[in-house]
C-alpha cells in the first residue's frame, strides 16, 4: 500500500514568495515558484534529451520517460537535499493534480478526434484483428498468471491485473505511432486505426464491467446498482441528448465561419462536469471526459475549433509533464536489486502477452493473404505501448494494486517497447515501395487514340478552374478520350483518422459535411460540355499535409494514371500579383516528385489561362532534349490536335555539342521527326530552332517569348547538366521546377503565361 504521510498546512496559505531577501524561507519553499521551477526543469530536460535521442530515431515519448526517471527516484531523487526541495509532498500533490488534469484534456481531445463512422465501416479483417488483439493476450496472460499463482509466486496477487493492462491496445497510442512513422493514411495505417478503435472500445466495455464487479464485492446492493446503472445512463445521455446538441451547434454555425465562443465555453464546462460525474460514481476521471469527447462531431467546424484551442497546450506542455511525473514515481534500480519471484513472474506475463498479441494479430492477416512483412509490421503496431499504458500503470501503482518495484518493471517494459517497435516497423514496412516504376506509365508511350488518364490535385475548390482550363487545351475527343480523376486535398484538423471519399460511390461522413461540392459541380458541367470525350471522377482526401503524397500516389497507382497535375505552391490573382505562398504545398510537391508512379506536371497558374477573348490557346514548348522534354512534347502533340490550339515548339541547340549525349540526341531527333518534316498534320504547329552558347542566352530568349503565349511547357530536367542551362541552376529559387521552370515562375517576371513543368515517370 502507498505510504501514509502527515502534512501540515500554513493558514492562510501563501502561494507566492516574498523574495530572496527573506532568508528564513527561500522562494522555492512556496507552491507557485516551486511549481514553475518543476515545470521549467521537466520541459528543459525533456527537450535537451530529445535533441540528442532524436538522432537515434527515438520518439519524444522516450525523452519524456527518461526525463522523469532522471528527475525522480531513479536518479536525482536519491539526493536528500534535492528530494526535500523538488519532490516534497505538497509540491507532488500540486503537480500531480495538474498532470492528471492535462491527461483528462488529452483523452477528451482523443474522443473529439475519433471518427465513430469508422466503426460502421470496419471490415471483417479490422474487426478480427481488433478483437483478437485484446482477447489473445488477455487469455494467454491470465493463464500464465494463474499458473504462476498456483505453482510458483503464490504471494503475487496482482498478476491478473498485469496481464489485463498489457493486453490493451489503446487507440491514442496507435494513432500517435502511425503519425510519427508517417504512415497514418497508408493502407496499413488505415487498417491499424480501424483495428485499434475496435479493440479500444471493446476494452473500455470490459473495463466498465470489471469496475462493476469489483464494486459489488462486499458492497451494499444499492451501491452495486448505482455503479452498474450510472455509466449506462451517462452513455445514453451522451448519445441521445448531448450529441444531437453538438450537431445543433454545427447547424447554427455558417459554413466557413468560426464557432461562437459561448458554445466552446459550454463544452468545456460540460467536460468538467463529466469529470466530476466519473469521480462520484466510481469511474476513473477520464471515462466521462473520453465519452463526452466522442459526442463532439470530429472535424470542422466544432471538433477542429476545440482542437485548435486546446491541443497545443495539452500536447506540448501538459502531456509531457504528465508522462514525466508518471516516470518520476518509478525507481528502476530497485527492480534489478529486488529480483524476487514476483518480479520474475511479472516479467513472464509481460513477455507472454506481447508474444500472444503479435501471434493473435498475425494469424488473421496471414489467413487474408497479407504479405508476411506487412502482417508482422501491423502486429507490432498493435502491440505498441505509450501514453495510455503509462497512465494505466500509474493508476495501478497509486491505488496499491502494484508496488513500486513492479511499477518500475512496467515502466522499463513500456520504454523498451516504445523504443524498439518503431525501429522494427520502419525496417519491415516501406509504403513507398509500391510506387516503384516497374511498369511504364507516361504519355510518351501511350498508344495512339488510347484513353489518357490524368490525376489532377486541388487544394481549394476554386482551384478546379485552372485544371479545367488546362484540360480544355488538352483537346479531349471521342477518338482521343480523357479520364480525369480530381483529388481534392483537405488538411486533417480536429480528427485523428484520415478520410478518403470516392464521390462516385456517394460515400458520406457521419457529420454529413459537404466536401468538394463546387468541384463536383464544375467537373459535371465540364463532362456534359465535352459530350462523352471526357469522363470525370472526384475524390476527397482529408489527411495531414506531410502525408498527403501517400493519398496522391496511391490514387494514381490504383487508377493507372499516366499523368499527374499538381498545383504550384504560389498563387497569382488576375492582376498578376502573388496572392498566396504556401510552403507546405511546396514540400508536398517535392514528395510527389520523388515518389510518383507516373509522369508529373507542376502547373504554375498565373490566372490567365483560358481567359483569352478569342477562346484560343497559344501554347509554347521549350525543347532542350531529354526524357522530361520528350514527355512534354508528347503532351503538346496531343494538345495540337485541337482546332483552338496554336502550338509553337522552340528547339534550343548548343553552339558547342561536344559534351552532349549522342544517344539522347538520337531519341530527341526521333521524337521531333514528324514536327520537323510537318508530318503531324496540323497547320497551327510552328517549329523554331535556336542555337545558343550558354544558359544566359537561353534565358534571354525564353523571357522574350513569355508575352506571346498563354501556356509554356518545359521539362524539369532535374540533375541534367547542359550548356543550354549553364549558370542558371546556381540562382534557382525553386529546384523542383528545374532551371527554365524556375525562370518562368519568378516573381519579377512580367508575364501572364502559365507554366507546366513536366517530369517523366522515373523508372528503377
Amino acid at each position: 500500500m502507498p505510504e501514509q504521510l502527515l502534512s501540515c498546512t500554513e493558514l492562510p496559505p501563501k502561494v507566492n514568495s516574498f523574495g530572496v531577501w527573506k532568508l528564513e524561507k527561500g522562494p522555492l519553499k512556496y507552491p507557485l515558484p516551486l511549481l514553475q521551477m518543476q515545470i521549467l526543469a521537466i520541459l528543459a530536460v525533456i527537450h535537451t534529451l530529445h535533441f540528442v535521442l532524436k538522432h537515434l530515431g527515438l520518439p519524444m515519448l522516450i525523452s519524456e520517460i527518461a526525463a522523469g526517471l532522471l528527475l525522480g527516484g531513479s536518479a536525482l531523487g536519491n539526493i536528500s537535499a534535492y528530494s526535500e526541495m523538488f519532490l516534497n509532498v505538497e509540491s507532488q500533490n500540486i503537480i500531480g493534480t495538474l498532470s492528471i488534469f492535462g491527461y483528462t484534456l488529452f483523452m477528451f481531445l482523443i474522443g473529439v478526434k475519433m471518427d465513430m463512422g469508422m466503426i460502421s465501416n470496419t471490415g471483417k479483417k479490422a474487426l478480427a484483428v481488433g478483437i483478437l488483439a485484446l482477447l489473445g493476450p488477455l487469455i494467454v496472460g491470465m493463464a500464465v498468471a494463474l499458473i504462476c499463482l498456483k505453482f510458483w509466486a503464490k504471494e503475487a496477487t496482482n498478476l491478473t491485473y498485469i496481464a489485463a493492462v498489457h493486453s490493451l491496445t489503446p487507440f491514442p497510442v496507435i494513432a500517435c505511432l502511425l503519425s510519427e512513422l508517417k504512415i497514418l493514411n497508408s493502407e496499413l495505417g488505415r487498417l491499424a486505426l480501424s483495428s485499434a478503435i475496435v479493440s479500444d472500445l471493446f476494452s473500455l466495455f470490459l473495463t466498465i464491467v470489471s469496475v462493476v464487479v469489483r464494486t459489488r464485492e462486499g458492497a451494499p446492493w444499492h451501491t452495486s446498482v448505482v455503479t452498474v446503472v450510472s455509466p449506462v445512463v451517462f452513455v445514453l445521455v451522451v448519445v441521445y441528448i448531448l450529441r444531437p446538441a453538438m450537431f445543433w451547434v454545427v447547424a447554427q454555425t455558417p459554413e466557413g465561419r468560426a464557432v461562437k465562443n459561448v458554445y466552446i465555453y459550454a463544452i468545456i464546462l460540460g467536460l468538467l462536469f463529466c469529470g466530476i460525474f466519473s469521480d462520484f460514481f466510481g469511474q476513473y476521471v477520464i471515462f466521462g471526459a473520453f465519452i463526452f469527447g466522442l459526442a463532439v462531431p470530429d472535424g470542422p467546424p466544432l471538433g477542429s475549433a476545440l482542437v485548435e484551442k486546446l491541443d497545443s497546450m495539452v500536447s506540448l506542455v501538459l502531456m509531457p509533464i504528465f508522462m514525466a511525473t508518471c516516470a518520476m514515481r518509478a525507481n528502476v534500480i530497485d527492480v534489478f536489486r529486488k529480483g524476487d519471484k514476483e518480479t520474475v513472474a511479472n516479467t513472464f506475463i509481460i513477455l507472454a502477452t506481447l508474444i500472444a498479441k503479435i501471434g493473435a494479430c498475425v494469424a488473421p492477416l496471414l489467413y487474408c493473404k497479407m504479405p508476411c512483412n506487412d502482417a508482422l509490421a501491423l502486429s507490432l503496431i498493435m502491440s505498441a505501448k505509450g501514453t495510455v499504458n503509462m497512465a494505466t500503470q500509474s493508476v495501478l501503482r497509486d491505488s496499491g494494486v502494484v508496488d513500486d518495484e513492479i511499477f518500475g518493471l512496467m515502466v522499463i517494459a513500456t520504454t523498451l517497447n516504445a523504443a524498439i517497435v518503431p525501429f522494427l516497423v520502419r525496417k519491415l514496412y516501406d509504403p513507398s515501395r509500391k510506387y516503384a516504376g516497374y511498369q511504364t506509365r507516361n504519355i510518351m508511350h501511350c498508344k495512339p487514340n488510347a484513353e489518357l488518364r490524368i490525376l489532377a490535385c486541388v487544394h481549394e475548390q476554386e482551384g478546379v478552374t485552372s485544371i479545367i482550363n488546362l484540360l480544355n487545351a488538352s483537346n479531349p475527343t471521342r477518338d482521343n478520350p480523357i479520364s480525369i480523376y480530381v483529388l481534392h486535398l483537405i488538411e486533417l484538423v480536429g480528427r485523428a483518422t484520415p478520410i478518403f471519399i470516392s464521390h462516385d460511390m456517394q460515400k458520406r461522413t457521419v457529420s454529413n459535411h459537404s466536401y468538394s461540392e463546387n468541384v463536383i459541380l464544375a467537373l459535371n458541367r465540364y463532362q456534359r460540355n465535352n459530350g462523352g470525350a471526357a469522363l470525370t471522377h472526384v475524390f476527397t482526401a482529408i489527411s495531414p499535409h506531410k502525408l498527403m503524397h501517400e493519398d496522391i500516389c496511391t490514387l494514381a497507382l490504383n487508377k493507372l494514371a499516366l499523368f499527374m497535375i499538381i498545383p504550384f505552391h504560389r498563387k497569382w490573382n488576375i492582376g498578376g500579383s502573388i496572392e498566396s505562398d504556401e510552403q507546405r504545398i511546396r514540400n508536398l510537391n517535392c514528395s510527389v516528385l520523388d515518389m510518383a508512379p507516373c509522369s508529373v506536371g507542376i502547373l504554375v497558374d498565373r490566372a490567365q489561362l483560358g481567359r483569352s477573348a478569342s477562346q484560343s490557346f497559344y501554347i509554347a514548348l521549350i525543347f532542350l532534349g531529354g526524357n522530361d522534354d520528350r514527355e512534354g512534347l508528347a503532351y503538346a502533340k496531343r494538345m495540337a490536335s485541337g482546332p483552338n490550339v496554336n502550338l509553337t515548339i522552340a528547339h534550343f541547340l548548343p553552339m558547342d555539342d561536344e559534351n552532349t549525349n549522342e544517344w539522347e540526341n538520337i531519341l530527341d531527333d526521333e521524337a521531333l521527326k514528324d514536327i520537323k518534316h510537318s508530318n503531324l498534320g496540323f497547320e497551327q504547329v510552328n517549329y523554331l530552332q535556336r542555337v545558343v552558347k550558354d544558359g544566359p542566352e537561353t534565358a534571354l530568349i525564353v523571357r522574350s517569348m513569355t508575352s506571346q503565349y498563354d501556356l509554356i511547357i518545359v521539362g524539369r530536367r532535374h540533375g541534367v547538366e547542359s550548356p543550354l542551362t549553364s549558370g542558371l541552376t546556381e540562382w534557382s529559387e525553386f529546384p523542383e521546377l528545374g532551371a527554365l521552370g524556375d525562370l518562368l515562375a519568378a516573381s519579377d517576371l512580367d508575364s501572364n503565361a502559365s507554366v507546366l513543368v513536366v517530369q517523366q515517370q522515373r523508372k528503377l
